[in-house]
């Protein structure tokens, strides 16, 4: 599969801070990747980099296969990673094909794109009164005029109501569907568990987990548990070979799973050992459960 973008060892400091710690990872063509991390992680710093608006310290990157220079390269990319920023007295149709007349694009991709992200209906209205989910919209139209091969977002739900992430969601659905690589930066695991295949884990500019998505979550997750005598059951559960780790939070025990076991053969385990539950719930681990993982692993 063809790279689109490929980070090496990229590091970049603000005098004592190192916002990007020694970073690689690789961007293949049609994926959806997320850059997850909480503020202060290093998101912004390195789409800032592969955008040649911020300078890097040491390291390196390139675009499609280093085949092509990065200059070269933006011209294929679309990018939102400030707040979206239109003449408010004009409307998003006069907005857009000033964007056109600047990026050089043919005015009839206009209504294509505000079709795409819902606009089209409200072209002739001015952006001063849109809320800040149109907005946010008009502003991934903006960046698709130029039929981008790679899309890449700043934190592209933050401070829209539910209903604008929703909106924004779906249309980042629809625009991976037609095969156009997205690149997003979150601190919302929700949101990247939900959009993405791909995911990049940062803190304090050092990656974590580099993967997809579903093998981060690919745990055979853990049993919730009551029962009358908890000393019994955790005694037989600690004894087992059957699991990773044991939790037990006032009358509650959770017990996670080395190996897929459903829970009517873990109920009858149970029971032969002279245990009735009367609780059993069998969960699977969260995006934010491995996440924490992950984090609590990493000293402050």
């Amino acid at each position: 599969m063809e790279s689109i973008l490929t980070i090496n060892n990229l590091t970049k400091k603000f005098g004592n801070l190192t916002a990007v710690n020694n970073l690689s990872f690789t961007i293949k063509k049609g994926n959806v990747y997320g850059i997850l991390g909480p503020n202060g992680s290093g998101k912004s710093t390195t789409l800032g980099i592969v955008l040649n608006v911020v300078n890097k310290t040491s390291g390196d990157f390139n675009w499609f296969s280093g085949n092509t220079s990065t200059h070269d390269a933006l011209k294929k990319v679309g990018a939102i990673i400030e707040r979206p920023n239109f003449y408010p007295y004009m409307t998003a149709e006069q907005n857009l094909k000033l964007v056109c007349k600047i990026k050089g694009v043919n005015e009839s991709k206009v209504d294509e794109k505000l079709d795409i992200v819902g606009l089209l209906e409200r072209k002739t209205s001015k952006f001063k009164t849109y809320s800040l989910g149109m907005k946010q919209r008009l502003a991934i139209a903006s960046a698709l005029l130029n039929d981008p091969e790679i899309l890449i977002l700043d934190e592209p739900t933050n401070g829209l109501d539910p209903q604008g992430i929703h909106q924004i969601r779906e249309i980042i659905k629809q625009i991976a569907a037609q095969g156009t690589t997205i690149l997003l930066a979150s601190h919302l695991l929700d949101e990247v568990e939900k959009v993405c295949s791909h995911v990049v884990v940062l803190r304090k500019g050092v990656k974590l987990y580099s993967g997809r998505v579903d093998e981060m979550i690919s745990s055979y997750g853990f049993f919730e548990l009551k029962c009358n005598n908890q000393e019994l059951l955790l005694t037989t559960l600690k004894n087992s070979d059957l699991f990773t780790s044991i939790k037990a939070n006032d009358d509650l025990v959770t017990a996670f799973l080395k190996a897929p076991m459903p829970s009517d053969a873990f109920n009858k385990f149970l029971f032969d050992k002279g245990i009735i539950l009367t609780h059993l719930v069998q969960r699977k681990e969260s995006l934010e459960e491995q996440f924490l993982q992950l984090t609590d692993n990493i000293k402050n």
